[in-house]
């Protein structure tokens, strides 16, 4: 199975993305954790101004197949949420890395030392290995 991992993002090992390069930070899930998902459902997305911890669950994510949960690669507070996954939960999965971001954060811990993530090429090097 190919799955689409986009060289700018940072991954962790929990199937969640990261784009550092704006401020705040956007967050989703990755190609690979949708397609194990399933169609997407419902997701239960956190209030605007909610601390977000790093390592710890930050959105619920409901699908036909299971009910999960977006680790947060982060610590932070949200500040903002994807109002139109309320409608269509479902441009998760048609567009993980775009139309289909989950959160932004703005993170505290926004520097080099966040050792959980990893690279496009790391990520996709796991991936395989599951």
């Amino acid at each position: 199975m190919s799955t689409e991992t986009p060289e700018h993002l940072h991954y962790t090992k929990a199937h969640a993305w990261l784009d550092r390069s704006v401020d705040p930070v956007v967050v989703g899930i990755t190609d690979y954790a949708q397609d194990q998902l399933g169609d997407l459902v419902f997701v239960d997305l956190p209030s605007v101004g909610e601390p977000v911890k790093q390592g710890e669950p930050a959105v619920e994510l409901e699908s036909s197949k299971t009910v999960d949960q977006l680790i947060s690669p982060v610590t932070g507070t949200i500040a903002a949420v994807n109002q139109a996954l309320e409608d269509d939960p479902t441009l998760i999965n048609r567009d993980p890395y775009g139309q289909g971001w989950i959160i932004k954060v703005s993170a505290t811990d926004a520097d080099d030392s966040n050792t959980s993530l990893i690279s496009a090429a790391e990520y996709a090097s796991f991936v395989r290995s599951l």
